[in-house]
């Protein structure tokens, strides 16, 4: 299976696309999206930015399934409003291209990579590097884009070792404790 991991962000969208087989966990690509208002470039034509480049990796390395991370509320209203909108302009760019998408909080994250939920990015960037056997640290969102995806695959083969084993099939969407399957 193909993952797509988008960690959303107004200047900065990073991604990681990983392939799984079983257990095994095999790194293809990551990088950012990169969008600024020093350019002169009004909401709507970042946005615009977004969605195009997260369409651009679809159809480059053509995921299966994607996993976006959930907006936290910060003490900026403003601030969290543009990164809504930024993950909007994300998640509809996924939808778009027929891919299921499921979320998970920065929390779930951090669980899932590191073992703590109070991980410092250092530590993530660190724990994907060893995870995904790769050479350097990545970037910090392309290594949360990767976390993702990492996360997205351990869930992933628990749900389904649970349905194999139980008669009553697991609910996807609440198989993970507040993350959410679309």
């Amino acid at each position: 299976m193909r993952i797509l991991g988008i960690d959303p962000g107004l200047q900065c969208t990073g991604f990681g696309v990983i392939d799984t087989e079983g257990a095994d966990m095999h790194y293809v690509a990551s990088g950012t999206i990169q969008t600024s208002p020093k350019n002169g470039a009004l909401l709507p034509a970042r946005l615009r930015i977004l969605f195009d480049g997260i369409n651009e990796v679809v159809a480059r390395y053509q995921p299966g399934v994607a996993a976006c991370e959930i907006v936290f509320v910060n003490v900026n209203p403003q601030a969290t409003l543009l990164l809504g909108q930024a993950r909007g302009a994300c998640l509809t760019a996924l939808v778009s291209n027929d891919l299921s998408v499921a979320e998970y909080t920065a929390l779930q994250l951090k669980k899932a990579v590191v073992g703590h939920g109070k991980a410092a990015k250092p530590q993530v960037q660190e724990m994907v590097k060893r995870l995904l056997r790769l050479p350097g640290l990545p970037g910090q969102d392309a290594a949360d884009a990767l976390g993702l995806c990492i996360t997205h695959a351990q869930v992933s083969r628990t749900v389904a070792a649970i349905n194999r084993v139980s008669s009553l099939q697991a609910r996807t969407h609440s198989a993970y404790k507040n993350g959410r399957n679309y």
